[in-house]
């Protein structure tokens, strides 16, 4: 990711003013940190992936004079440890950590910002609780559906063929989750390589930047790789329909969509068809944004939603 493109968009870099691994069980320990105003409102921002991570940038969509800002990178992610552990790994878990997170930090009701497959994790945790959620921010919705998936390794693949290519390796078909599924759980560093290769080049799409080749380190990849192929080839945890079934539990809570009209990974259809059923929904398709937070109109985007929360953010905390 290229974080330069934002720059004139975001707030300045910040740093951390505390830090902490937070035990969360099954072996597992999440990695916590805070930025911004120690007394402002929270802010949780959740990661995409499955299996990514949070980065300096995403502490930068949030005003620090009023937000107290949250990042968290998710179990066997990033600087959680220990890296690409599945074991103890679901929704459920992710669920319950952000949970725990906000118990542990002493957080009221928290404003939750997440992005493609973080706003999946958003649904999911604010249909859990939604008595703790003030309000969301959502972008590039992804709800983990079969169909969705399904797009990612068919759909996407013609438009990035040598990574496709280099992926399928000649075979392809149906099975082509199933087979990488299984290598990358057996340690298989080459086959999370080309993985992790092809989610690159899909990435970048939209980017306005070449895919970065072997931009990550063998154990990195591994891991990421492991965490995502583990979410993908389980249905992300999810029952069929199950965040859809559950969108009633969110009618009193304001979600601010921020979609890339030209968004090629998670295209807006999801994030139209979202905001048709949520009672206080308000979707903002941006013209010329696609997938990448980090390209200067989505960026842009995404600090005005956070922007205009700010002056309704104490009011909806309220009990």
């Amino acid at each position: 990711m290229n974080t330069d493109t934002a720059e004139a968009a975001l707030y300045p870099a910040l740093e951390p003013f505390a830090q902490q691994r937070l035990p969360v069980g099954g072996g597992h320990a999440i990695h916590v940190e805070e930025s911004g105003h120690p007394g402002g409102f929270p802010a949780l921002f959740l990661h995409g992936g499955p299996g990514s991570q949070t980065r300096p940038l995403h502490r930068r969509f949030f005003d620090p004079g009023f937000y107290r800002i949250v990042l968290a990178d998710q179990r066997g992610c990033g600087r959680s440890v220990p890296p690409g552990r599945t074991e103890e790994n679901t929704t459920a878990h992710l669920v319950a950590d952000i949970e725990a997170v906000r118990e542990r930090l002493g957080l009221g009701r928290i404003l939750l910002f997440g992005g493609s497959w973080g706003a999946a994790l958003a649904l999911a945790y604010a249909s859990t609780h939604p008595d703790r959620v003030a309000a969301m921010v959502l972008r590039g919705v992804f709800l983990g559906t079969r169909a969705e998936v399904d797009w990612y390794l068919g759909g996407l693949g013609r438009l990035v063929p040598q990574a496709w290519q280099a992926l399928a390796r000649g075979e392809g078909g149906s099975d082509l989750l199933t087979r990488y599924h299984a290598l990358v759980s057996q340690g298989d560093a080459a086959a999370a390589q080309r993985w992790v290769a092809y989610e690159d080049a899909v990435m970048a799409l939209d980017s306005g930047q070449p895919a970065l080749i072997g931009g990550q380190d063998e154990n990195g990849a591994l891991a990421r790789a492991r965490i995502q192929l583990h979410y993908l080839a389980h249905e992300c945890f999810l029952a069929p329909g199950e965040l859809d079934s559950k969108l009633a539990r969110l009618c009193r809570i304001p979600v601010l969509i921020v979609q890339g009209a030209r968004d090629l990974v998670c295209p807006p259809r999801t994030a139209l068809e979202l905001a048709e059923r949520l009672a206080h929904a308000e979707l903002r398709l941006v013209e010329g944004g696609g997938h990448s937070a980090a390209r200067p109109e989505m960026a842009q985007a995404l600090r005005r939603a956070t922007d205009e929360l700010r002056g309704r953010l104490p009011a909806l905390a309220a009990p």
